[in-house]
């Protein structure tokens, strides 16, 4: 994860002088239909429990993300890393 934080830091820095925006966003424990079919059971019923806001978040409440960076409210935001954890520390 370390390393993703650093290459868009590097590449937002390396291509910004063409204009180009670099961003990520860092996901938490999000509920997706994969996550029961994980195998793992006895972990399911406590998936993102673990987090301060106590719950797994939800695929819609991660889109917004992209859809900001994506958007022309982002055009001066560049090497920013946008944590969707549900306050879980990256």
């Amino acid at each position: 994860k370390a390393a993703l934080v650093a290459f868009t830091k590097a590449l937002a820095e390396q291509q910004g002088e063409r204009g180009v925006r670099v961003n990520a966003v860092a996901p938490g424990p999000i509920w997706t239909p994969l996550i029961p079919a994980t195998g793992w059971d006895e972990k399911v019923v406590h998936f993102g429990e673990d987090t301060p806001l106590g719950r797994p978040g939800q695929p819609a409440e991660l889109a917004g993300a992209y859809v900001y960076l994506a958007s022309e409210d982002a055009s001066y935001v560049s090497g920013a890393v946008v944590p969707v954890t549900g306050g879980k520390p990256l």
